[in-house]
């Protein structure tokens, strides 16, 4: 489902570079296409700029200088997904005209189409299709599409085009980072995607997201502040030890802060059960499982704990599970443990090829 700001509409390219441009850290990706397909080539995990200097061009595009030097990709072109904090996504309707006439319309009125006043903000639109078994006159008849729309400051989204530029590289896609999961998910397990009714749950590191999926239909979406950060300042004030001590404990030895967690973990898990709650009330239809990443998924004793809370098998997953690896070898050894991390960037990936 790629909604992206800024489309050049690539063909199918033989390299793709995406970034996921996160808040505590930065995660890249970089695949090479080999015959009908892709193959993970390189992968980074980097700690994002803090931003003592400002929030400045020449402060991202010095860090996306690194990640590239560390990348190496034979090619410029760059696929990057903006977080939470920076973009929305909103479901509405809207009448039967072109997406650039979307685009306008909702320019100039947020306010009756989201429901709240966002001057400034660019915007692009993702037309749901209508269900095979739907009757083909319903929504001619209504006059009006199902929608998705995404947005973001102008001013941010310039700002992400000059550091980029600066950085040597080209703008391919800006995408949203909340829609990467749904991406990525759709690639790797396609006949889940197009025949059940999951929800995905990414926890970052300031906010977690959900996103419900139904046979194919991205049903609900929704951010929930309640991240890792959360977790493991919890765990540090709790047992007196550092940040970077109990983000090790965190993902490393759960058994050992059980009872730092549970309180931690509950607030998260309430309000995911709550969306699920909602979507299950409106559309009549259970959620059979619940998958999760992020760092904190790489915990079986989280993914467990939120499991107990909000009642649903919930289980991690490996969003490179549809790529070729093709990896030098420290890379091939951690793989399967930093997969739940690269979520966000692969399904940025996915969503540009």
């Amino acid at each position: 489902m790629a909604l992206p700001f800024l489309n050049q509409q690539p063909k199918r390219r033989e390299y793709v570079f995406a970034i996921d441009l996160g808040s505590r850290t930065t995660k890249a990706v970089y695949l090479q296409r080999k015959g009908d397909s892709y193959f993970l080539n390189r992968y980074l995990i980097h700690d994002a700029p803090v931003f003592e200097k400002g929030y400045t061009p020449e402060v991202l595009a010095e860090h996306l200088k690194q990640i590239t030097a560390q990348i190496e990709p034979k090619t410029k072109h760059v696929t990057l997904a903006v977080g939470v904090a920076d973009s929305l996504l909103r479901n509405t309707e809207l009448p039967q005209i072109p997406i650039s006439e979307m685009r306008m319309m909702l320019k100039f009125n947020t306010k009756g189409y989201l429901q709240q006043e966002l001057p400034d903000y660019v915007f692009d639109c993702y037309i749901l299709p209508p269900k095979a078994s739907a009757k083909p006159e319903a929504q001619k008849s209504s006059g009006k599409f199902k929608v998705w729309v995404g947005g973001t400051k102008s001013q941010y989204l310039n700002y992400l085009q000059n550091a980029t530029r600066l950085a040597g590289l080209i703008p391919d896609i800006i995408n949203l980072g909340i829609l990467g999961p749904v991406n990525a998910f759709e690639a790797a397990q396609p006949e889940v995607f197009k025949k059940q009714v999951v929800a995905l749950v990414d926890i970052g590191f300031k906010n977690s997201t959900i996103s419900i999926l139904s046979e194919g239909d991205l049903a609900l979406s929704r951010v929930v502040g309640i991240g890792g950060d959360k977790l493991t300042a919890g765990i540090a004030e709790a047992l007196g030890v550092s940040y970077a001590e109990a983000e090790g404990i965190k993902v490393g030895m759960p058994q050992e802060v059980e009872s730092s967690l549970i309180p931690l973990l509950s607030p998260l898990g309430r309000e995911l059960r709550a969306s699920i709650d909602f979507f299950e009330h409106q559309e009549d239809k259970a959620v059979s499982h619940v998958y999760i990443s992020g760092s904190a998924a790489r915990s079986d004793y989280i993914v467990q704990a939120l499991q107990a809370e909000m009642l649903v098998t919930c289980s991690n997953w490996n969003p490179t599970s549809f790529l070729g690896l093709s990896l030098p070898p420290q890379y091939m050894a951690e793989i399967e443990q930093i997969a739940p991390q690269l979520a966000v960037a692969v399904g940025a990936a996915a969503g540009s090829i």
